[in-house]
């Protein structure tokens, strides 16, 4: 609360208005409604705000639980003031970009903070997954009744991405993949190092993902029947169903995964990269559809914002709606690869909280390997399809050749103005109503509390603008760390307090220094790559003094956090297989800064704990 109102002021000042009442209201709220109000109900107000800007104008369907003053909430009446018509509601020719960009921050700040939900909010979170597989069913049977509609996504589907899925198929039936073991949970348990040491492998991954070629590093290193010796193949009724948990999402809801096992989590890692490297080849896919690059998606937001030509959509639970006919449409000319995706996708789903398992409707939830690629391919084909509707008439190949000269089809028109980042999606303005429609048809849920494209306001990928100005947000992301041991949240305040400095709320930031240095007597400034716990500043770093025992090398004086994997030690066949998959992903990665750690055959997994010890260390 005492972040918030340092926060408030400043930004008030930054407005030219006065804050004042706005403190004295959250105070009151915030007492009465507990850490809530910080949490759920400013959020709300937030997106109502956007929502807002969107419309251009203030609405009275908007705002509830805030009293009204004329044409405006009276919560932040000031800042309103400044973007709205008093009197009216209406937005401003030219509304005041830092009382956006305040508001934004004020409501939003606290949105995500990592707390658990109440045990109702959580299982109500769950019921609601029960909830979509039904309806996933309803728009399944209502989509396999309607040959028209599948026969128009599987045509639009191999324009767009035929080469993209032959070459998966080539490499797949050649046996050109790499499975790879995440760094995640599994259901059945098994953790870092243990993962190579699996004993039970469903019997269906056999034709695509044969054990012996997969698990074991040679065949000529023992006797078959030695390597095959305890390993139960589990027919299909016998497999382990994947296992459904929450994880923090905002305190007025969680987020829903769902954990996989251990070998469909291995063979689902090579598919998923074999289809990441195919897009990346491709000449006109690899702009329309993206995995590991934010910055296409955030820079066409930002021009949407400021020409109004370019949408922003999110869609509601969208890898949950993702269904076998999906997949199956999308894959219809490439049976092999069809079989090999469904060889390794879960079936079934254990849901503890609910004490249930159920029969899985959708292709898979978030926690598959293959979810995030495969969504983004059906979405993407949705989308061109809505926008071949608009058109009314068929999309071209991406390349075409007409009198003896190759030429760039519709396809290759669109590249640089339709983009697919999972479910954030972003089309043409002038496409967007046939858009939405053929999402529907196809049993998607436009997120509208999120997607815009009638005002100046756009958001994608974690970054928000208005009229081409930036007025994206600093997150909370934990509560703010009261003793030394609270290793998480004191490296999270630290990475809130060089956020703001570099969002330029220095008077805030001079507070939270205070804070700080009450826990860490030594606060260095350092550089952002610094390993030491430190400021960061436009002015550089700050050198306390110089090693001479190593090149003349710059020290700070800080606190570094120390963490370490379990000891989970493997030895003999399984650490050869860890072995060459490692030398070999290495190989073929395009990313030269992987690192081994030299005890990794000895420990493994994610560190059960972390503490902070002083240390001179380099500030850069």
């Amino acid at each position: 609360m005492l972040l918030w109102k340092e926060l408030a002021l400043e930004l008030a000042s930054y407005c030219c208005t006065s804050a004042d009442r706005d403190i004295k209201t959250v105070t009151a709220r915030c007492e009465h409604e507990g850490v809530s109000f910080l949490t759920i109900s400013l959020p709300q107000f937030g997106k109502d705000f956007e929502r807002s800007l969107d419309r251009g104008v203030v609405e009275r369907d908007l705002f509830a639980g805030f009293g009204w003053q004329a044409g405006l909430p009276r919560m932040f009446g000031g800042f309103l003031a400044l973007v709205f018509d008093r009197n009216t509601g209406i937005l401003l020719d030219e509304p005041n970009i830092e009382a956006i960009r305040a508001v934004r921050q004020l409501t939003l700040m606290c949105g995500k903070i990592d707390l658990e939900c109440s045990k109702e909010r959580t299982r109500k979170a769950f019921q609601g997954f029960v909830q979509c597989e039904k309806e996933v069913e309803v728009a399944n049977s209502r989509l396999l009744g309607n040959p028209i509609e599948l026969e128009d996504f599987r045509r639009v589907s191999k324009l767009l991405f035929g080469s993209v899925l032959d070459s998966v198929e080539r490499d797949l039936i050649s046996g050109e993949y790499l499975p790879k073991h995440g760094p995640g949970a599994t259901a059945d348990a098994l953790v870092g190092n243990e993962k190579y040491g699996q004993n039970t492998w469903p019997l269906r991954l056999e034709p695509y993902f044969p054990f012996l070629e997969n698990v074991v590093p040679s065949w000529s290193l023992m006797d078959i029947r030695e390597q095959l010796d305890g390993i139960d193949f589990l027919e299909p009724g016998r497999e382990l169903p994947v296992k459904v948990i929450s994880v923090p999402k905002t305190l007025k809801t969680p987020r829903i995964i769902a954990i996989e096992p251990t070998a469909m989590q291995y063979t689902q890692q090579a598919i998923k990269q074999l289809i990441v490297d195919a897009i990346a080849r491709d000449p006109v896919m690899r702009f329309v559809v993206g995995f590991d690059d934010q910055e296409p998606n955030q820079l066409m937001a930002k021009e949407g914002s400021s020409s109004g030509e370019l949408a922003t959509l999110d869609l509601s639970e969208a890898s949950d709606r993702v269904s076998i006919s999906h997949v199956k449409a999308l894959l219809h000319d490439h049976p092999y690869m069809y079989g090999a995706v469904m060889a390794c996708r879960s079936s079934k789903a254990k849901i503890p909280e609910l004490k249930k398992t159920i029969k899985l409707r959708k292709f898979a939830s978030m926690g598959s390997a293959l979810t995030f690629p495969l969504e983004a391919m059906v979405f993407a084909t949705v989308c061109y399809l809505g926008i071949e509707r608009e058109l009314k008439s068929q999309l071209e190949p991406n390349h075409y050749k007409w009198q003896g000269e190759i030429h760039g089809g519709t396809c290759h028109k669109f590249k640089r103005v339709v983009r697919v980042y999972g479910d954030d999606i972003i089309i043409p303005v002038e496409f967007v109503p046939s858009v939405v429609r053929t999402l529907e048809t196809f049993g998607f849920k436009v997120n509208t509390a999120k997607s815009f494209w009638t005002g100046k306001f756009r958001e994608s990928c974690g970054r928000e603008f208005y009229a081409g100005e930036d007025v994206s947000l600093v997150r909370v992301r934990r509560m703010l760390p009261e003793r030394l041991t609270d290793v998480d949240e004191i490296q999270s305040v630290v990475s809130l307090r060089n956020q703001l400095y570099l969002a330029g709320y220095w008077r805030t930031v001079a507070w939270l220094d205070g804070r700080i240095r009450k826990l860490l007597k030594y606060f260095p400034t350092v550089l952002p790559s610094s390993r030491v716990l430190g400021r960061t500043s436009f002015l550089g770093y700050q050198a306390e003094r110089v090693d001479s025992d190593n090149l003349q090398a710059p020290l700070v004086k800080g606190y570094v956090v120390k963490s370490q994997s379990p000891v989970n030690k493997i030895d003999g066949v399984r650490a050869l297989t860890k072995c060459l998959l490692m030398l070999e992903r290495k190989r073929n990665s395009r990313d030269s800064s992987i690192r081994v750690a030299n005890d990794h055959l000895e420990r493994s997994g994610r560190p059960s704990y972390a503490n902070i010890k002083l240390r001179w260390c380099s500030p850069f």
